[in-house]
């Protein structure tokens, strides 16, 4: 399934069916044709960024090549190629333990127009996706969400979550470890194939992951048109020999009027090792004339706090950041390894039907997963959506039963969180 081309497959019927009796047109985008701009455009709308330009466009062009792009036309409209719906996706690799990885139906660019709401328009798209999805052989579906109320009525459950972290430097000391390795400023121009080479290296260490993509890295870089901050993009390779054993990629914006309290914004920071994290961490926290460090996607179980004298003097936010879909409960189950013995039988809940039915779990002392169907009586009852969220790990099984999410008793659910924790917390460190 790595190796499906997206742009192969075809368009759902079932969706095509629906979104003509809202007499509504369902077709996929070439990349390479007249109709991309148009999609593109309907894009930032939808995400209420501006017209892109030309050179935005072109870009894009380039970016979004190996994605299947489709949209939905209301060909009555004043501007019937301009799309009212769009979404696109493509094949993309999931790091589900350390070093190994699964494929998964990535999803992004979905939007609708408001002129469009409340016409089943995300429905079929969103459906549309997952049936193709399935039939094409994969277990899992993910994305990144901008608004977290949307995704759980399709079966999509948060799995993954980040920390915002914002450090006020002048209350702090370093106190973690001190590697012996360098530090040296990277060029902007030399950035995106130096972070694909190390992301590419380390993605595969921590539960979460996904694979990036050429263009992920130019925008990191401040080289994709219309980054207002571009010029402002700094990167600091930390290494002992060789290659780069992590990259931080900052911009620095002023605060206040005395110029000693300007803020550093990391964009990006991938490590190979524990020296490489601390190394730039500390480069950041002691950067001169910086008064306060803001970073995003950091692990939720982020260590920097551990490295510096005053806690309190790190702000978090806790945040969902990558979700799943499961559209095969056996090959689901069966991507990972398991922290504990288990044996259950399990009831998914899927209105959708991918996860539907009941199934026996059994968990051996190797930590392999065996998933058969069962006609037992359910020990645990959950839905589809808090299946993905407990897949990886990311969210304890009893915290959902305690939220009403899983239903079973005492015994169960703590043999269920047992097997399901994590030997790494889960983390997803760039947006797709």
């Amino acid at each position: 399934m790595a190796d499906v081309d997206a742009h192969s497959l075809p368009l759902d019927p079932t969706s095509a069916e629906q979104l003509a009796a809202e007499n509504l047109e369902y077709a996929l985008v070439a990349n390479d044709g007249p109709g991309f701009e148009v999609f593109h455009s309907a894009v930032s709308r939808g995400f209420l960024d501006g017209e892109p330009t030309t050179e935005q466009i072109a870009d894009s062009r380039v970016a979004l090549s190996p994605r299947r792009l489709t949209g939905v036309f209301d060909r009555d409209a004043i501007h019937p190629e301009v799309p009212v719906g769009t979404v696109d996706s493509w094949v993309t690799e999931l790091t589900s333990e350390p070093g190994r990885t699964v494929p998964v139906w990535a999803i992004s660019g979905v939007t609708v127009a408001p002129t469009h709401r409340r016409r089943g328009i995300a429905r079929a798209m969103l459906t549309g996706e997952l049936r193709t999805a399935a039939d094409a052989g994969f277990a899992l579906a993910g994305l990144t969400v901008s608004e977290a109320t949307i995704y759980g009525r399709w079966g999509f459950g948060p799995a993954v979550f980040t920390s915002d972290l914002t450090i006020d430097t002048r209350r702090v000391q370093w106190t973690g470890r001190r590697p012996q390795g360098r530090l040296d400023f990277l060029s902007q121009d030399e950035l995106p194939d130096a972070l694909a080479a190390l992301h590419e290296r380390t993605r595969r260490q921590r539960p979460g992951e996904a694979a990036g993509w050429p263009g992920l890295w130019r925008r990191m870089s401040g080289l994709r048109p219309g980054d207002d901050d571009a010029r402002k993009v700094r990167a600091v390779a930390y290494r002992r020999t060789g290659e780069p054993d992590g990259i931080l990629v900052y911009s620095v914006a002023e605060k206040g009027e005395d110029g000693s309290r300007q803020e550093l914004r990391i964009r990006g920071l991938f490590t190979a090792d524990d020296d490489a994290y601390a190394a730039l961490w500390r480069f950041a926290i002691e950067h001169d004339l910086v008064g306060t460090v803001v970073a995003t996607l950091q692990p939720a179980d982020s260590p920097i706090r551990w490295m510096l004298s005053d806690h309190r003097a790190v702000r978090e936010t806790r945040t969902d950041h990558h979700w799943l879909r499961i559209l095969d409960v056996p090959r689901a189950l069966g991507i990972r390894s398991y922290a504990a013995p288990l044996d259950l039988a399990v009831r998914v809940e899927d209105p959708l039907g991918f996860a539907e039915g009941t199934w026996r779990v059994a968990v051996g002392e190797d930590g392999n997963a065996t998933v058969t169907p069962t006609e037992d009586a359910p020990e645990v009852t959950l839905g589809a959506s808090a299946l993905a969220s407990i897949l990886l790990g990311g969210v304890r099984p009893d915290a959902l039963a305690t939220a009403g999410g899983i239903d079973g008793d005492a015994v169960s659910v703590a043999a269920l969180t047992r097997a399901f924790a994590p030997a790494v917390t889960p983390v997803l460190s760039i947006w797709y």
